[in-house]
């Protein structure tokens, strides 16, 4: 990022040292665009002032930050950042360690960062050895959705809740908690924006879906509430007024389950947690849902912490057993390197639409294909 607020995106090319005795080289084969990486990647730019130009396999494409967002981003000027959270490839390279050499042609996913790329050194410890058949395209995505579907039903339980809240919920990662709800016996009320959407879920077996455009909303999100006693919410929302209309259904869902009259509402508490940022515009909160309530951020790193190495390693071993069903990801569009660089890419990821997922295949020559 430059200091007159230009954004520079870029395919470099680099040198791969040889890896350490505790490393291995990857071949990165598949590497998703989550809604996490867009923030570092595209820096809040106005994508209406982007270009690109050169041409591949090394494309540059500028786009200008609005001044409001360059207050907030003085800390990268000059930097030059790789982006990428997570991939997955075949080991081609080792160093001199046991468990090292023992990944050697082995297929393995890694979350460590800077993963749109041809090849990651990263420590044997980081990778995940995928079972045997699997290939990089299906484990592409085995961190950053399957363990926030588990960290979100662990959080549940930790917190002493019965049921969850999740809108945006026929997503890639929507689809996940489903699945992983059903198989746990954990209710589930969906929230989405869409009929096709709500289509979707249904056919997935869904029990609970609410449309948030349907004129009916809070009575068929209430009587779901009632019907599931769900007090926690995790939205990937954020902006405008579906936190606080979602508060306000558990409070009405709370009362209608009967109890002594309170001036301060009912004493269930009710929390919300926002996880994403689908909508930056401000968190709009009606006061209507009582006194017993919370809402706070929620992120996959922080919650990793908590839980500790043998939590994490615990999911991670879940998430490997069960990545062609559970935690199975689909992509509707695949493009290299410098295919993400190009303005009709960008234009169609950058919105983080519902069915719009993209994967980078870092080796493929074409610019995009289906």
């Amino acid at each position: 990022m430059r200091a007159d607020g230009t954004l520079e995106l870029s395919v470099a090319t680099v040198e791969v040292p040889p890896p350490a005795a505790d490393e291995v080289t990857v071949r990165v084969e598949a590497a998703p665009i989550n809604p996490s990486d867009l923030g570092l990647l595209l820096a809040g730019a106005d994508l209406a002032t982007a270009t690109v130009t050169g041409a591949p396999p090394h494309p540059t494409l500028h786009a200008t930050i609005p001044s409001a967002g360059m207050r907030a981003l003085a800390g990268r000027v000059g930097q030059s950042l790789p982006v990428g959270n997570e991939g997955a490839g075949t080991v081609v390279g080792a160093g001199s360690s046991a468990a090292a050499q023992a990944l050697v042609g082995k297929v393995v996913a890694v979350a460590v960062g800077g993963m749109y790329t041809q090849y990651r050194n990263v420590k044997a410890s980081q990778c995940l050895e995928l079972p045997e058949g699997t290939v990089a395209a299906e484990a592409a995505s085995s961190f950053v959705n399957p363990l926030t579907a588990l960290g979100m039903v662990e959080t549940m339980r930790r917190e002493g809740h019965r049921a969850l809240v999740h809108t945006a919920a026929a997503s890639n990662l929507g689809q996940m908690l489903n699945r992983l709800c059903l198989g746990e016996g954990v209710a589930l009320v969906n929230i989405v924006r869409k009929p096709e959407q709500e289509g979707l879920l249904r056919e997935a077996g869904a029990l609970h879906v609410c449309n948030s455009t349907s004129p009916t909303f809070r009575d068929e999100l209430t009587d779901a509430l009632v019907a599931t006693s769900a007090t926690l919410a995790f939205d990937a929302v954020g902006g405008g007024s579906l936190a606080s209309r979602i508060l306000a259904c558990m409070e009405a869902a709370s009362l209608a389950q009967g109890g002594e009259y309170n001036r301060y509402g009912s004493s269930t508490h009710k929390q919300l947690y926002i996880y994403g940022g689908l909508d930056r515009s401000p968190t709009v909160l009606t006061r209507n849902f009582g006194m017993a309530w919370g809402i706070g951020g929620w992120l996959l790193t922080p919650f990793l912490q908590q839980i500790g190495p043998e939590g994490f390693q615990r999911l991670r071993q879940r998430v490997a057993a069960e990545l062609k069903t559970t935690f199975a990801s689909s992509y509707t569009e695949s493009v290299s390197l410098a295919g993400a660089l190009q303005l009709e890419a960008v234009a169609v990821y950058a919105l983080q639409a519902t069915g719009e997922k993209y994967l980078i295949a870092p080796h493929h020559a074409a610019e995009a294909s289906r």
